[in-house]
C-alpha cells in the first residue's frame, strides 16, 4: 500500500450530532483540531426544511401524528419510540420506551427548550441525604462553561438569587401572558415559587440570529435561528472553520481498537449504500445519546475488552435514570368569555416553578420543578384538559361555535418534571438474540420506579390540583391511584434518559473520570448524558452542554501536550 492509499487519520472522530455531539465539534474545531463527524440520521437545516408557518389545514394530515413524528406531523425531530428496522426490547416485567432521533442535531431540534443549570447540591446528594452517589465534579467546576454556554448560545430568565437554582448570563424574560398571571397568583396564595422561566431562545438578537418574533412554533424548527438547535447553532460555525467533515446516515457498529489497546477509529454502516465503512482516529468522542453510547460500548468487544469497551467496572449501561413527570389540566371559569386577544410568545412557558419545599419534611427525597400550559396559544392548548368533557360543551352548528368561543382558552395545566435517584434495577444491556436490520445488537431495557417516585409523583398530582382548585378551576379526571401508580410517566416517556456510562473517581464503580474520559483508554471520551452521576430536577440539556465544552477543552488541552 502507498502512502496515498493509506486510510485518512483524523485527530478526532466524533459519534453524534446532538447537544454534546455539535458542542464538541463546535470547540474542537475551534481548537484546530480535524474532526470527522459520524450522524446515523439525515440532514436537516432549519431555514430550508423547518415547517414553522404551515397551517396545519393545508395538510392532508392536518398537522397529525405519525410514526416517525410521534409530536405531530410539523415537529422538527424525526426519529421517535419506534423506529422502523431499529428494534429495541424490555425484559419482563418492565416498561420502558426509548426515542431516538435520526437527523443532524438529533433531540435539539425538537426539546421545550427549558435550560436550567444544576444546583450546588445536586452534584453532592449523596452526601445531603444518603442516597445514589456524589458527583466527581462540583458547581464550581461548571460554573464557568454553564457562563459560556449562556453567552454563545442565548438565553432569557431573571436572576432571583435562589440557592438551588443558579441565576445565569440572561436576557431579558418575556412578560407573563394572561393565564400565567392567575397561576403566579396561585402560587403565591399557596407559598408555591413561581418565577419567569429560563429558555434558550433569543429575547435580544444575538450575532447574525435575530430575536424571536413568537410564532410559537419552536418544535417545528425556527426558520430564523431564533432558538437554539445544534444544527443550526453549532454545527455551521465548526463547519466554516473547514475542519469539519460530517458523514450523514452512518450508522455507528464500533468503536475499534489497536494493539496498544487504544481506540484507532470507528465502523459504521452506510445507510445509503448498505456497506460497511470505517472511519480512523487519534480520538474517539461518543455523544450518541446516553443509552446508544452504552450500547455503542457494549458492542464493542475485543481481545483487549472482551466484556465491552471501557467496561473493566462492568457498569456500563447501569444506573439507568429519567425524569419523572406527571400531567393536570383543568378548567378555570374565570377565564370563560376571553376577550380575544394576542396571546403569543415563546415556543414554551414564560412561567415556571422550581422546587421550593425541604424534603426533609416530606415522605420523598427529592424534588421537582413545574411546568406550565395553557391559555389561548396553540388549539393543541386551548382544547386540551378535559375540556370536551364539561357538560355544556358541544352541540352543532353554531351552538357548537359558540362552546368554542366560550370556552377556548380556559384551560391552564401543570406538568411535573422530578429526580429520580438511581437504582441497580433500571439499566439497559444487550440482547443477545435480536439485532437490528444491519445486524448491530440490540438493547433490552429493564426499569423500575422506586416509592421515592411514586410518592413524589402523588406530591404533584395533589399540589397541580390545589392550585387549579385555588384558581376556582375543575378538573375533570380523578386522581389517579396508588394501583395507577398516582399517574406517573412510563420509563423514557419524558425522554430525559442519563447514566450508563457514569462518571466518577473510582475505575472499579464509574466508566469515565471527571473529565469524561474512559479510565480504561485515555483516547476515548463521552460528552453526551451517559456521564451523569444524578438525573436532579432540572431537565439535563444545559448540563450536557457545559460539559461537553469542559470535556472538549480537556482534549484540546490533551492533544497540545502531546498526551493525546
Amino acid at each position: 500500500m502507498t502512502l496515498q492509499d493509506q486510510p485518512k487519520v483524523y485527530d478526532v472522530c466524533i459519534v453524534g450530532s446532538g447537544a454534546g455531539g455539535g458542542m464538541a465539534a463546535y470547540m474542537l474545531t475551534q481548537a484546530g483540531a480535524d474532526v470527522v463527524l459520524l450522524e446515523a440520521g439525515g440532514p436537516w437545516n432549519n431555514f430550508s426544511d423547518s415547517a414553522m408557518l404551515t397551517w396545519p389545514f393545508n395538510t392532508p394530515k392536518r398537522g397529525a401524528g405519525t410514526k416517525e413524528r410521534p409530536f405531530g406531523e410539523f415537529d422538527a425531530c424525526i426519529g421517535g419510540w419506534e423506529i422502523e428496522g431499529e428494534p429495541y426490547t424490555v425484559a419482563p416485567g418492565s416498561t420502558f420506551g426509548w426515542w431516538r432521533a435520526r437527523m443532524v442535531g438529533g433531540r435539539t431540534n425538537h426539546w421545550g427548550r427549558i435550560s436550567l443549570r444544576f444546583g450546588p447540591k445536586d452534584f453532592r446528594r449523596k452526601s445531603l441525604d444518603g442516597l445514589g452517589d456524589d458527583w466527581p465534579i462540583g458547581y464550581d467546576d461548571l460554573a464557568p462553561y454553564y457562563d459560556r454556554v449562556d453567552d454563545l448560545i442565548g438565553i432569557f430568565g431573571s436572576a432571583e438569587g435562589l440557592p438551588n437554582e443558579p441565576d445565569g448570563h440572561f436576557m431579558p424574560a418575556p412578560r407573563p401572558r394572561c393565564y400565567e398571571l392567575l397561576v403566579k397568583q396561585a402560587c403565591d396564595n399557596l407559598k408555591v415559587t413561581c418565577i419567569p422561566a429560563r429558555l434558550s431562545i433569543l429575547t435580544q438578537p444575538l450575532g447574525d440570529r435575530p430575536a424571536c418574533h413568537y410564532c410559537g412554533q419552536c418544535n417545528r424548527g425556527c426558520g430564523v435561528n431564533a432558538n437554539f438547535s445544534s444544527t443550526n447553532v453549532l454545527i455551521p460555525p465548526a463547519m466554516a472553520t473547514g475542519k469539519l467533515t460530517m458523514i450523514t446516515n452512518a450508522m455507528a457498529r464500533e468503536v475499534t481498537v489497536g494493539a496498544d489497546g487504544l481506540c484507532d477509529g470507528v465502523t459504521y454502516v452506510d445507510k445509503t449504500t448498505n456497506t460497511d465503512q470505517q472511519v480512523r482516529a487519534r480520538v474517539v468522542v461518543l455523544a450518541a445519546s446516553a443509552c446508544e453510547s452504552a450500547r455503542l460500548l457494549l458492542n464493542s468487544k475485543s481481545s483487549h475488552f472482551p466484556h465491552g469497551l471501557a467496561n473493566s467496572s462492568g457498569v456500563v449501561g447501569k444506573y439507568l435514570t429519567d425524569t419523572t413527570g406527571t400531567d393536570v389540566a383543568g378548567f378555570i371559569p374565570r377565564l370563560e368569555n376571553g376577550i380575544p386577544h394576542n396571546e403569543d410568545g415563546v415556543g414554551g412557558g414564560h412561567l415556571y416553578s422550581p422546587w421550593w419545599l425541604d424534603n426533609r419534611k416530606l415522605d420523598f427525597p427529592r424534588g421537582y420543578h413545574i411546568e406550565i400550559w395553557g391559555g389561548r396559544g396553540q388549539p393543541s392548548y386551548g382544547f386540551m384538559g378535559g375540556i370536551q368533557n364539561y357538560p355544556e360543551f358541544g352541540g352543532y352548528g353554531k351552538a357548537l361555535k359558540d362552546s368554542y368561543r366560550r370556552l377556548y382558552g380556559t384551560t391552564i395545566g401543570f406538568s411535573g418534571r422530578g429526580e429520580m435517584i438511581p437504582n441497580a434495577d433500571s439499566y439497559c444491556e444487550i440482547d443477545p438474540e435480536t439485532t437490528d436490520q444491519w445486524g448491530i445488537p440490540v438493547l433490552r431495557f429493564h426499569w423500575k420506579w422506586s416509592d421515592y417516585e411514586y410518592r413524589q409523583v402523588k406530591h404533584m398530582q395533589e399540589t397541580f390540583r390545589a392550585l387549579i382548585d385555588d384558581m376556582g378551576g375543575e378538573v375533570f379526571s380523578p386522581m389517579p391511584t396508588k394501583e395507577q401508580g398516582y399517574g406517573i410517566a412510563t420509563g423514557g416517556q419524558i425522554i430525559h434518559e442519563l447514566g450508563c456510562v457514569r462518571m466518577g473517581n473510582d475505575p472499579g464503580s464509574s466508566v469515565v473520570n471527571a473529565n469524561c474520559q474512559a479510565h480504561d483508554v485515555k483516547n476515548l471520551f463521552v460528552a453526551d448524558g451517559g456521564p451523569f452521576v444524578s438525573q436532579a430536577d432540572k431537565n439535563p440539556t444545559w448540563t450536557i452542554l457545559a460539559l461537553s465544552m469542559r470535556t472538549s477543552e480537556y482534549i484540546a488541552a490533551q492533544r497540545r501536550q502531546g498526551a493525546l
